[in-house]
């Protein structure tokens, strides 16, 4: 099987490429500098080259705050994007893996979200985000759509790297612990994906396509999750000495996109129709820092 990747050199792209190869595909995988989305000539001339089996999109603006202000870049690769992304696929009969966001629900329910609840963004990463789904929705029936939360992994900027950087230069640091989700692995992700493309039903008549959200457990706030990244970091001899950290509400670190106070994801519909079970970020998390220590 030949599967295309765009994105293939941020976060989640870098793992997905990795895996495929790992898992024996012929993977043909650039980044956004190699195949921009948003030209949907170039698209199309790479598409008709390669004439790949299937194609997975992990290319996005992902800048939360600076999307407020680049409007216009966030929508082209977001909404734009994956609008050519899925013509190009209808065009050419290609099923289409696309990575999303809890970023489209605006974190007010107090349980789990699920595929059915109402998207209802707070910012312009989520709008352009969700107005992206939409697009492949209305296009292309062969479409899963993965939606994610709280990213981590070995390439790109995240949490996890975030807090191992602060930890170089301070002892003690102050956490939000009022917003809730789930750290989901860039590892997670992939191997999601991939899983779904072996599933027998792929692509067959019965294929449940759709939107799918990504479950990872346990649920826990920000604050939680770096009590554990310090905790690993330090049995792992990452760091050398314990980190105080301070517990503090949403209101005392006040950012220009108010963040989804719960960012938890149901994966039961994925479990129900792919037989895939919920992420351990935990244990996602101790592989993470034993290959970057």
């Amino acid at each position: 099987m030949k599967i295309l990747i765009s994105g293939g050199k941020g976060q989640v792209g870098s793992e997905l490429t990795t895996e495929a190869i790992k898992r024996a595909y012929t993977v043909f995988s650039y980044g956004s500098r190699e195949l921009d989305i948003s030209d949907l000539d170039q698209l199309n001339e790479t598409v008709k080259k390669i004439k790949p089996d299937v194609i997975i999109n992990a290319a996005a603006y992902t800048a939360v705050d600076k999307a407020e202000t680049e409007q216009e870049l966030a929508y082209a690769v977001n909404s734009l994007g994956s609008e050519n992304l899925a013509t190009i696929c209808q065009q050419y009969d290609i099923p289409l893996l696309h990575i999303s966001t809890d970023y489209v629900y605006n974190g007010e329910k107090k349980s789990a979200y699920t595929e059915a609840d109402q998207a209802d963004p707070t910012g312009v990463y989520g709008a352009s985000k969700l107005a992206g789904d939409n697009k492949i929705v209305s296009i292309w029936a062969k479409h899963i759509i993965l939606r994610v939360s709280w990213v981590f992994g070995e390439h790109g900027n995240n949490f996890v790297k975030t807090m191992l950087r602060l930890a170089q230069q301070r002892d003690e640091l102050s956490i939000v612990n009022d917003q809730f989700g789930a750290p989901t692995s860039a590892r997670a992700i992939s191997n999601t994906l991939l899983n779904i493309l072996q599933n027998k039903q792929f692509n067959q008549t019965s294929c449940p396509w759709g939107i799918y959200n990504l479950q990872s457990d346990p649920g826990v706030s920000w604050f939680d999750f770096a009590q554990e990244i310090f905790a690993q970091a330090y049995e792992q001899g990452i760091i050398k000495s314990k980190i105080t950290l301070n517990p503090i509400p949403s209101s005392q670190f006040p950012t220009p996109v108010k963040r989804p106070a719960n960012s938890k994801l149901n994966g039961k519909k994925l479990k129900d129709n792919f037989s895939l079970s919920a992420a351990d970020w935990r244990s996602d998390l101790t592989m993470m820092l034993g290959n970057i220590s």
